[in-house]
């Protein structure tokens, strides 16, 4: 065979870096594209101009609730629940002013929201710019954040209502030094004066002044924690209703002919360890600011029940979980305002006219007769009216047995022996005065600590104590020191 004299010229070329450098593309995409779908965060890549969603990972889709066909037909303005502070940051994106667009809140299929926070950047294919967003639902991180805030402003309302209940005890206990005497030396002029004489009625009015002068520290007391210590075992029920019958309530309705006062109380209700005097205190300020809420006709209803939360229960207060028996105390009036429901359990904290319907103190008294019961206070209000729910612990112990009034005359003396403890030597002076008058045999001590070391010594058939002694242990300490070694 003759040579066909075909030849074939080529030339080889060496292609190996080539052929790398395009697995390497190959395996820079795959793990692209790994992360793209595998990362927990939103991600999406949006055509700057258009705002089209270009490709979204499957935690986007499952963030937003849509389907992979149903997010790819969206633009962004159809994700997001602020679409022109969405876009204007946008704008600042492509300039290079921002890479983190502050909170915005975005919008789910089912029209849910939720606060996101967003880092993104700018890339170019080919000649498409493309905006790249890493979105992250902080919803937890913000609820964390709001639940921080709200309970550092319960603390800071309750440290300012026991800071200023501290100041008006103290005031309190000034004032009861000074009005003791104007109180108790009446008692003992009228002793000895006969029944025709007409000094008696300028003493009387001079005696009826400083009662109600008393009153109002009285009022001052109760504000401050720890008073609330002579506790029994009573139900609700009798509480408010020995109030609802009193002249005291009587006398309310009389001043307030447009209310109807209603009461629903439940019948199996539980029993509480408390102080009625407290109690009753509490639901009389209470009723009287509900009926004065009203303008015009409407309705105050006083009502009971027993309540057992199986979880938490965050109101104005959080009341914990337990079994509860719950006062309520509701109007139909025009309501409290937010900025007002804020304040209105700090002493002489009031929109009314001070001096002639109230001095402020009604609320903090509510306030801290619940705080030494261990219970808790929940307020609802809107412009249809208000309502408070006061939730004590109940106890299964049986009710106490109720005192029979004492006449006047079986408080007169046979010489038992009475210690008084008073840190006001005036005010020692003058019970211990009033009580040898009623044929005690009293003796008396400056402080708590005297009055422990001399009952040491020394038995006692009563002691009379004040509650609020600046220098020393107080009054609540010393009882519960006394009753340990008496």
């Amino acid at each position: 065979m003759q040579n066909s004299g075909i030849k074939l010229y080529g030339t080889v070329q060496d292609v190996t870096e080539r052929k790398q450098a395009e697995e390497a593309l190959r395996e820079s995409e795959e793990k692209y594209r790994q992360l793209f779908t595998t990362v927990v965060d939103s991600i999406m890549l949006i055509d700057a101009d258009t705002k089209e969603f270009l490709d979204v990972n499957d935690a986007t889709l499952s963030l937003y609730g849509y389907c992979r066909e149903e997010f790819l037909r969206l633009r962004l303005p159809d994700i997001t629940a602020e679409p022109e502070a969405t876009i204007e940051s946008i704008k600042k994106v492509m300039t290079g002013e921002v890479t983190r667009i502050p909170i915005r809140y975005y919008r789910k299929k089912d029209g849910t929201e939720f606060p996101g926070e967003i880092s993104t950047g700018v890339l170019n294919l080919g000649d498409r710019q493309v905006v790249f967003g890493v979105v992250r639902d902080i919803s937890e991180r913000k609820r964390a954040e709001e639940e921080k805030a709200r309970l550092e402003a319960k603390l800071q309302r309750t440290q300012k209502v026991e800071s200023l209940g501290v100041m008006a005890s103290g005031i309190a206990h000034d004032l009861n030094n000074i009005l003791s005497g104007i109180v108790a030396n009446p008692d003992l002029v009228l002793m000895d004066l006969p029944e025709d004489s007409p000094l008696r009625e300028p003493i009387d009015i001079i005696k009826d002044s400083g009662k109600r002068a008393v009153d109002v520290v009285a009022d001052l007391m109760t504000i401050t924690r720890g008073m609330a210590i002579g506790k029994e075992v009573w139900n609700l029920n009798i509480i408010a209703g020995e109030y609802l019958i009193s002249g005291e309530h009587k006398n309310l309705e009389k001043m307030r002919p447009s209310v109807v006062f209603k009461t629903e109380f439940d019948g199996g209700l539980l029993n509480i360890t408390c102080s009625p005097p407290h109690i009753k205190k509490s639901l009389t300020n209470l009723i009287a600011n509900a009926s004065e809420a009203i303008e015009g006709s409407g309705t105050v209803t006083v009502s009971t029940a027993n309540r057992y939360l199986d979880e938490p229960l965050k109101g104005y207060e959080d009341v914990r979980m337990g079994e509860y028996t719950v006062l309520s105390v509701s109007d139909d009036g025009s309501g409290i305002s937010p900025e007002d429901l804020e304040r209105i359990f700090e002493p002489f904290y009031t929109k009314k006219v001070m001096g002639r319907t109230g001095t402020g103190l009604g609320l903090a008294i509510v306030w801290n007769t619940i705080q030494d019961h261990q219970g808790y206070i929940d307020v609802k209000s809107s412009e249809r009216g208000t309502i408070f729910d006061l939730y004590f612990p109940v106890t299964r112990d049986e009710l106490t047995q109720a005192e029979e009034e004492v006449p006047r005359e079986d408080y007169q003396g046979h010489g038992e022996r009475i210690l008084v403890v008073d840190d006001e030597e005036k005010q020692r002076e003058i019970a211990c005065g009033l009580l040898a008058r009623l044929g005690y045999t009293a003796d008396a001590v400056s402080s708590g600590e005297e009055a422990v070391e001399h009952l040491k010594e020394q038995s006692v058939d009563l002691i009379v104590l004040d509650m609020i002694m600046p220098q020393g242990i107080n009054g609540r300490e010393t009882y519960e020191r006394v009753i340990k070694i008496h």
